[in-house]
């Protein structure tokens, strides 16, 4: 289950409901989806396949046409320059929607000049709304698996802010044996050290 984190007050949620309260009062959706569908090494179509309910709901719900399955590994051909594309403060023109199958992530939201961190786990489906100001990572072990809406069969590019806010979170990330200890996915870096 996610971990929602407020780092500049340290405020944490671990609870399903607490979670889900706090990111609708942002305007992010959260929920919990089942994962016993497949196995772990189905393939991106038995993926679709076994959730096509859920994934023709989130379609009428969002306006969404199309929807995949990202397989990111450390072996993945450019995975820096990959992952640099969304490390920085950006927003889109639509939508960004994941449901994690497998891995581990982290979201940063900045709404209103209040920044959240959303460590996803396998189980969590995110919905940020096109508009919404955020970067995202991978957490160390750079291994994640999602399913993926667009309103727009070409996909989405960031529009970065440039504002510079990303560069004072450092994203860590901590294993399911952490999960419940009161330790920060995501603190704040002394711009003046």
């Amino acid at each position: 289950m996610a971990v929602l984190r407020f780092p500049d007050t340290n405020a944490m949620f671990e609870d399903e409901a607490a979670i889900r309260a706090e990111l609708a009062g942002l305007g992010i959706d959260y929920e919990r989806w089942e994962l016993d569908r497949v196995p772990s090494g189905a393939t991106a179509d038995a993926v679709l396949e076994a959730y096509a309910d859920e994934i023709d709901q989130m379609k009428r719900r969002g306006g969404y046409v199309t929807a995949d399955v990202i397989d990111v590994t450390p072996e993945t051909p450019n995975l820096e320059a990959m992952l640099a594309r969304f490390d920085k403060e950006h927003t889109h023109a639509e939508d960004e929607v994941r449901f994690i199958l497998s891995g581990r992530g982290i979201f940063f939201l900045n709404i209103g000049g209040r920044v959240a961190s959303v460590e996803v786990h396998p189980g969590d489906m995110l919905r940020v709304p096109k508009g919404t100001t955020h970067w995202f990572t991978l957490c160390e072990d750079k291994w994640i698996r999602a399913i993926r809406w667009f309103q727009e069969t070409t996909g989405w590019t960031p529009a970065y802010t440039d504002s510079g806010v990303d560069t004072g979170y450092q994203p860590l990330c901590f294993g399911p044996a952490y999960v419940g200890a009161r330790v920060r996915t995501s603190i704040m870096v002394d711009q003046n050290a």
